[in-house]
């Protein structure tokens, strides 16, 4: 089952693109960047994602990273992802 990360363009000044574009060789999920997601304000404030249509945030890119691997783990184990 593909699961779908997406983020805004805009949070890419975090480096958000080049973390999120790790997951999608390392798993079995799809990256998808859109020029807004809606969320706005909470794109200039942290680096975030939604996975499977959860939001997920980090105080960097890197640990964005980690926290989405963590979520993907999960749900491919067929676990309820922790926070």
């Amino acid at each position: 089952m593909t699961i779908y990360i997406e983020f805004c363009t805009s949070n890419s000044y975090f480096g958000t693109d080049q973390a999120l574009q790790k997951l999608e060789g390392q798993y079995d999920c799809r990256v998808i960047e859109y020029g807004c997601l809606t969320s706005c304000g909470q794109c200039y404030l942290m680096p975030f994602a939604y996975v499977d249509g959860d939001w997920v945030e980090a105080p960097t890119a890197e640990e964005l990273y980690d926290k989405i691997c963590r979520r993907l783990e999960a749900l491919a184990e067929g676990r309820e992802p922790e926070d």
